[in-house]
């Protein structure tokens, strides 16, 4: 099993330690633990009768010494149960805070450029779209749906154990229209507002940057002049590919009921729906919403927006 494939089913493997570190330290508060205690009783008693027959015979002792290690040492818990007592409230905490609060990830890529930049140490907001069911990720909560700009974590739906983030385009409903590299939501063309070019250091070249309106919601985007608005060749077989239609220029597609429409802010070097299709409801992890550490640059730290 990869680095890959263990990260992806990490939630999987806390519950797993929670459940066996929980029953271990369960069985010990309720059941172990009287029993040695029973036991530490019985030898204790033992041995005060043992005493009281030297003490009749005329022998005193000054024992007490060993009567308390005797009793520490039946107390004593066994190395297996200690450590799952230690470790049981933390790996519980942590599971807790994972799956219904914030969960942190690491930016692997730089598809999101200049968003999030490689290296980037991000929290996501686990609850903002809904209370989910640890590891089954089955929503039982609602609270808000994903809106257009959101910056959102979600599972691969070409590969379950990877978590890929993305900004959210489209909603259910929407007709998004990409072509020439300008967006069209709903008929009404998205804005852009031309800044100074962005010095691409992974391979050293600039690329054009734009401030991008989304219907309310500013954020920076990448264009590069030399790659095509679309590569035909990457775009997949995916549920729902009738919705969309293709063609040199760009693509068209309306986004299904419980879908969504996921593109990186680096137009020409993201891998997003416009080639492996929507993004389910279900695949929801949350909402990226905190940069909170860059350990090669450190003025990173802040909110995402």
């Amino acid at each position: 099993m990869n680095l890959q494939v263990i990260l992806g089913n990490f939630a999987l493997i806390l519950f797993v330690l929670m459940v066996i570190t929980g029953v271990i330290w369960f069985l010990d508060v309720f059941y172990l633990a009287k029993q040695r205690r029973a036991a530490a009783d019985r030898a204790l008693a033992d041995y005060d009768a043992r005493n009281a027959k030297l003490t009749a015979d005329g022998i005193k002792l000054d024992n007490q010494g060993n009567r308390a290690a005797i009793e520490a040492n039946l107390l004593r818990q066994p190395t297996w149960i200690e450590y799952s007592g230690s470790f049981f409230p933390v790996i519980a905490l942590v599971f807790f805070l994972r799956s219904f609060l914030y969960e942190p990830f690491k930016i692997p890529s730089s598809s999101m450029v200049p968003t999030l930049l490689v290296g980037d140490l991000i929290l996501v907001n686990k609850f903002t779209y809904g209370i989910r069911l640890p590891v089954l990720n089955q929503k039982i909560v609602q609270i808000n749906n994903p809106q257009r700009g959101d910056v959102m974590v979600f599972k691969y739906p070409l590969d379950m154990s990877q978590d890929y983030i993305k900004r959210v385009i489209g909603v259910p409903g929407d007709k998004i229209t990409y072509e020439n590299k300008r967006l069209t939501v709903n008929g009404v063309e998205v804005k852009y507002t031309p800044l100074d070019d962005y010095l691409d250091d992974e391979h050293l070249a600039y690329n054009k940057q734009f401030q991008e309106d989304l219907t309310g919601v500013s954020h920076r985007i990448l264009n590069n002049e030399a790659a095509p608005t679309l590569s035909l060749d990457g775009v997949k077989k995916f549920p729902y590919s009738e919705n969309c239609t293709y063609k040199y220029e760009g693509f068209t597609c309306v986004v299904p009921q419980g879908n969504y429409f996921m593109m990186g802010d680096n137009r020409d070097n993201s891998a997003d729906s416009r080639y492996w299709g929507f993004v389910p409801d279900k695949n929801i992890v949350g909402k990226a919403f905190f940069v909170w550490m860059n350990l090669g640059n450190l003025r990173r730290i802040g909110s995402i927006h």
